[in-house]
């Protein structure tokens, strides 16, 4: 089949829409955090931009969606986007695109996935730490875990599973990973205790408002053609974080009043939840995943503060746990009568779906959180993952960036 133009014009757009959500992570979850670390927070998004668009184009391209080995890899025939002639012909994984604009499609999956773990340990990590962490987990987690799901002759994906733009993939590896940095250093915790009021509550909306947009991308993007399938993904993606959104107001009423920052952050639980669904379910089938997914979330971050876990800025629960909510939802309302290429779930007449869905969320969520603890623990062994407590109080903007134009001076930034 000759490349589509149009096809390729809309992957190709949807890959700049969602290279805005990485910095829009960092809006989101700066406007949370005390001032003094709104810098730092926002450039653990950024920097996850140039890492691993370096280490995707070197060879995590190749190790995610390169010729498989044993179901469980891709090889490194395409390092360094090695073999121009298959990166510049039709991509093996759609038909009416070129391998490359497929390859840089996803680069920016792979790029937003360490920065939305980023919430877990803000205000409180080494900025050498984490970039040694982003490029370690995206090695030993991400590439893996997305050939598996997505990739040739992945297992979980031979086995029928179903991820249409990422909640497995991307959301369920995040927010596991997010619980297991919690818990690894859970010696090694922020300097205040229990919540704190945000910094700028507008700029956590104007982030979810960009990730809303963004995801318009990430989610109808993944149709990898213009198309129908696109078009449903894109309405069941925002009738979905509507949905959520509103169930977040109305749960958040038991306060006497609507929380502007939980309402956000409900839009973007939706939009979680119905990522492993969008291409596969109808339009009324979108506003319970959204409904449901904001309410496990809501109160999964009851549950954790109960049982004391430090996740700063609540990743589990908006992202491993409304993930999970979505990738098993899947097993249930997807229909073929929507997608032809998809699976029918439980709710229309095949209930091995939702079990094939169960062993990939089961899967994901062991390797994820395993990986993740260990690599953790080696990296604050090795050169400690966490700031002092008196860097802490200074805040991780003096502690690790210096801007003179704070004296009025030339405006240029350097690492302290």
């Amino acid at each position: 089949m000759n490349i589509n133009t149009g096809d390729t014009a809309w992957v190709l757009v949807s890959s700049s829409l969602v290279m805005l959500m990485t910095p829009a992570i960092g809006l989101f979850y700066g406007g949370m955090v005390q001032q003094k670390n709104l810098l730092s927070t926002i450039m653990l998004s950024f920097v996850t931009l140039l890492v691993i668009t370096i280490q995707w184009v070197v060879f995590g391209y190749s190790l995610a969606f390169g010729p498989d080995i044993g179901h469980l890899t891709g090889n490194l025939d395409w390092a360094c986007l090695g073999m121009k002639s298959a990166m510049t012909a039709i991509s093996t994984y759609a038909p009416t695109i070129p391998q490359m604009a497929y390859m840089l499609f996803q680069m920016k999956f792979a790029v937003i996935t360490p920065a939305l773990i980023t919430g877990a340990f803000a205000e409180r990590v080494k900025f050498p730490a984490f970039i040694l962490f982003t490029l370690l987990w995206t090695t030993l987690v991400y590439d893996p875990v997305a050939h598996w799901v997505w990739g040739a002759g992945g297992w979980l994906k031979s086995l029928g599973a179903l991820d249409f733009a990422g909640g497995t993939v991307v959301h369920i590896t995040a927010g596991v990973a997010a619980l297991a940095m919690c818990i690894a250093l859970h010696r090694k915790k922020r300097l205040i205790d229990g919540r704190f009021t945000p910094f700028s509550v507008p700029l956590t909306l104007f982030g979810a408002v960009l990730l809303w947009f963004g995801w318009f991308g990430f989610n109808g993007g993944s149709a990898l053609a213009a198309n129908n399938v696109a078009v449903q993904a894109l309405v069941t993606t925002n009738v979905a974080a509507a949905a959520a959104a509103l169930t977040w107001m109305i749960l958040s009423l038991y306060k006497g009043r609507p929380s502007a920052a939980g309402t956000a952050t409900g839009a973007v639980v939706g939009l979680v939840a119905i990522t492993p669904a969008c291409g596969y379910v109808d339009i009324f089938s979108s506003i319970i995943i959204g409904a449901v997914g904001a309410a496990v979330s809501f109160f999964s971050i009851k549950l954790a503060q109960e049982l004391g876990i430090d996740d700063s800025l609540d990743v589990c629960a908006c992202h491993g746990m409304a993930g999970t909510w979505g990738a098993l939802a899947t097993g249930i309302f997807a229909s073929k009568a929507v997608n032809a290429a998809g699976a029918d779930g439980l709710l229309h007449g095949n209930p091995g779906l939702l079990y094939v869905q169960i062993i990939a969320v089961a899967v994901v969520w062991i390797v994820s959180f395993t990986v993740t603890y260990l690599i953790a623990k080696f990296i604050d062994l090795t050169m400690g993952f966490t700031v002092t407590h008196e860097q802490q109080k200074a805040g991780l903007d003096v502690a690790h960036y210096w801007d003179d134009a704070l004296e009025g001076e030339t405006v240029h930034l350097v690492n302290v």
